[in-house]
């Protein structure tokens, strides 16, 4: 799956969005054609010299807010159509588990150079390695972002409470019973009658199924929840760090200015070309133009495009090999060194 570098709201710098859409006509394919040409473009031109694919991938993995990832400080996230930096970091929600998804490993022969760090948009099966706050650890079930289920390595929320059969008998407030199918938690002793049962008696309370909708889970022993039959209550916040501008979001575009100017012209460019080839305007065609002769002066390093340079061994920017002559006279016969 392609990954786009731009977004909608880019070209509206040079575009009216009523234009736009006539160009595009609802399919966003289009976009991705496009996008993808004007990519191969630009990387035919600056992968020698510059570290274009990292300036690339500053854009495209740039990820919806998603109430179940946790966002540290500096990453960047779409909110509310706006690319926005994370100021504070952003707590995922986290739900109970019934089962462990991960183990610490020991590999002594094992190189942890060539190990994955683990991201929370990975999906991890059974026995996959992969390294988190310099630990290593092995994947005992599947999870991840694909099965809607992100399990970070040793991060719990919540904890099992323990059970009993509903029988007539003493109770004490917050006891947990399992009656007919269903499990209730006693709320009070003010009236309780032990020979009525949970379903008989309002000082019973149900306990609701975990929602991972719900965001507002109080961090006590008594905020008792069922999931996939089992009771748990939290054992630490669980809930969502909520987005909120100025608190731990502050807008801001971490991509290059450059590459994202030059790309939406020529993204605009292909779309053209993908509706009327033989009907191109003339503005499209001239910010093409520009846009390669700009690529063009930037690969023979005529210019400073704003993105790092590869560098090589030696630590020493990238440069091709030249040749200098050092002949005062292009007449063969008035460089006497050349004979």
């Amino acid at each position: 799956m392609y990954r786009r570098f731009l977004n909608d709201t880019d070209y509206l710098g040079v575009i009216t969005q009523e234009a736009l859409s006539q160009m595009t006509r609802g399919n966003s394919e289009r976009f991705i054609q496009a996008e993808e040409s004007a990519e191969m473009s630009i990387v035919e031109h600056l992968s020698e010299n510059y570290e274009i694919e990292q300036e690339l991938n500053r854009g495209k993995y740039i990820a919806e807010y998603d109430r179940r990832i946790t966002f540290p400080v500096g990453a960047h996230i779409y909110h509310e159509g706006t690319i926005c930096e994370v100021i504070r970091s952003m707590s995922g929600y986290k739900a109970p588990a019934v089962q462990t998804y991960w183990q610490e490993h020991v590999d002594t022969n094992l190189d942890t150079a060539t190990v994955a760090a683990y991201s929370q948009f990975g999906t991890y099966y059974p026995k996959d390695i992969v390294m988190y706050n310099d630990t290593l650890y092995i994947c005992t079930a599947e999870n991840g972002c694909k099965f809607g289920d992100i399990r970070i390595p040793m991060v719990e929320g919540w904890l099992e409470a323990e059970y009993t059969l509903w029988q007539p008998i003493e109770y004490r407030q917050w006891d947990v019973v399992l009656f007919d199918g269903a499990f209730y938690t006693l709320l009070t002793l003010e009236g309780f009658d032990n020979n009525a049962t949970p379903m008989d008696s309002d000082c019973w309370g149900a306990i609701a199924d975990y929602d991972p909708a719900y965001n507002g889970y109080e961090f006590s022993e008594h905020e008792y929840v069922v999931y996939e039959g089992r009771v748990f209550y939290p054992g630490t916040d669980v809930n969502a760090d909520l987005p909120e501008r100025g608190v731990n979001l502050s807008p801001h575009d971490p991509r290059n200015y450059n590459i994202k100017k030059h790309m939406v012209r020529l993204a605009l460019y292909e779309l053209t070309k993908l509706i009327a080839p033989n009907n191109v305007s003339v503005v499209r065609l001239r910010d093409y133009e520009d846009s390669m002769k700009w690529l063009a002066d930037a690969a023979r390093l005529r210019l400073n495009p704003r993105i790092p340079r590869k560098v090589a061994e030696d630590d020493k920017p990238v440069t091709d090999w030249q040749l200098s002559t050092f002949q005062t006279d292009y007449d063969p016969y008035k460089n006497p060194w050349l004979t």
